[in-house]
This record gives C-alpha cells, sequence and structure tokens, in this order.
C-alpha cells in the first residue's frame, strides 16, 4: 500500500515510496517483539505445560490441553531456565505494548487506519472476497497500480491483529500477574479467571503466530527483494501489470468511493 504518493500518477515500474518511517519503525519493532515474546513465553509454558478454564489449574486438576516440553530449539533462552524466560518476557511485552499504543496513536492522526485499512463497501462484496481468495490459492499476487492497496484479505487480517489479536494478548497477559489481580481484580474476572486467562494467551499467541507464518510465506512467493526494500528503505518498484489486470479503481469509483 503506498501511503505518500499517487499511485495513479507513477509508472508501473518505477520505484515508489510505499511505507512511512512510522511503518516500517512499527513493522520491525513487532517483529522482533514478537520473536522473543513468543519464544520466551514458550520457555514459561514449559514450567506447566498444561492449560485450564476458570480460576484454578494445577497438576491434580484436569487440563483441557497437555502438551510435551518445547525444545530448544523453540524457546528463549535455548535451556530451561524460568527466571531468565519471565525477563525476557516481561521486558518486551512492555515494549511492545507501548509501541502498539504509539502506532495506533500515529496512525489515527495520520489517518492511516481509515485512509489505508479501513474496509470499504466494495471490499465486503462477496464476489471481491472470493476472487482475492482465488488469487491467493492461485498464487496470482496484485501488480501495477493493485499493488499498491492492501487488498480485503490483508485489510482484515492486519486490522485483527492491530486491533483484536495484540489487545488480546496484553489483556490477558496482564490478567495473570499476581500484581495486576489485585490492583485490577476485574481484569482477571473479565478474561473468565486467571487459568482462562492464560489459555487465551496462548492460544492467542498461536494464532499470532500462523499470521507471522503466512505473511513471510506470501512475502517470499510475491518477491523478497523487493518487498524487504520496501520494509527497510521505504522505496518499492511496482511489479508491471499484466494485460488485463484490474486495478481496483473500476471497483472502488462503481460503489461511489473515490480514491482518499
Amino acid at each position: 500500500m503506498r501511503e505518500e504518493d499517487d499511485p495513479a500518477a507513477t509508472a508501473p515500474s518505477a520505484p515508489v515510496k510505499r511505507h512511512r518511517l512510522s511503518t516500517r519503525l512499527w513493522h520491525w519493532t513487532t517483529a522482533l517483539c514478537v520473536y522473543v515474546l513468543f519464544t520466551s513465553g514458550l520457555g514459561i509454558f514449559n514450567a506447566h505445560p498444561r492449560l485450564y478454564w476458570g480460576d484454578y489449574g494445577a497438576n491434580f486438576d484436569r487440563p483441557w490441553l497437555e502438551l510435551a516440553r518445547f525444545g530448544s530449539a523453540w524457546t528463549l533462552p535455548s535451556t530451561y531456565d524460568l527466571a531468565l524466560s519471565r525477563r525476557w518476557h516481561l521486558a518486551f511485552a512492555l515494549v511492545l505494548a507501548f509501541a502498539l499504543l504509539a502506532y495506533m496513536l500515529w496512525s489515527l492522526a495520520n489517518r492511516h487506519v481509515t485512509r489505508d485499512l479501513a474496509l470499504r463497501k466494495a471490499d465486503l462484496r462477496w464476489a471481491t472476497i472470493r476472487r482475492e481468495i482465488a488469487d491467493h490459492a492461485r498464487l496470482r499476487f496484485p501488480r501495477g497500480a493493485a499493488a499498491l492497496r492492501y487488498n480485503v484479505l490483508q485489510k482484515a487480517s492486519y486490522i485483527a491483529v492491530i486491533f483484536i489479536l495484540l489487545p488480546v494478548l496484553t489483556f490477558t497477559g496482564l490478567a495473570m500477574s499476581p500484581g495486576m489481580d489485585a490492583a485490577w481484580p476485574w481484569l482477571t474476572q473479565f478474561s473468565g479467571g486467571r487459568q482462562s486467562a492464560r489459555s487465551i494467551h496462548f492460544i492467542a499467541a498461536w494464532l499470532l503466530f500462523a499470521f507471522f507464518l503466512v505473511h513471510i510465506v506470501m512475502v517470499l512467493l510475491a518477491g523478497a527483494g523487493n518487498g524487504l526494500r520496501g520494509m527497510i528503505t521505504g522505496w518499492y518498484r511496482v511489479p508491471e501489470a499484466r494485460p488485463g489486470d484490474r486495478d481496483g479503481e473500476g471497483e472502488r469509483e462503481s460503489a461511489g468511493e473515490g480514491r482518499p
């Protein structure tokens, strides 16, 4: 998605400024934090690899999920060290929480959310959704002007991650803290109990891991060099459109929506 220039006025093969500095900083900060939080979280999970619902859960209670301990390739540190895993986890949880808050406020202030991420009427048409799913399944990635905008699947997944998944991870993480339980007991109660908060936190973490896995695969298949350059420098070379390619503008215009 191009954020600063008019995509229609740009030659398809010309490098364009695609990502603002705030977007790039958020992207790489999130990538680092998610790696550290996921691996250190699995290190913490290894202390008791069972999950429960409600307020209580111990060795003699029946878990809804019981797993073997994750191996050294999955955890931070690679050897079992609960105290060190907690230190990594809590330190980077603070970094991610404040980065998320700053990115949300900045994206609302500069209209990145309303201009680039908000789902429009044309996006919600079943024909549009079905075509995007079919294009992704066939690895037919957008080219030309269409490559400069988020499609409906990207918008839905980014909104879900930024405004649902990451806040759920943050608040369920807080709900598991004994200190927060004493200060804000409503947070633990809202989560259904500390063990429910731990289960929801675990599920949300794996959903986030799945999102990043799919995201990385899509970047590799769509052109890793061009995509990485765009996210590091901001400059992106637009893939030349194929004959007959749609650019998405007709759909938006037919829905009575001009380009923001």
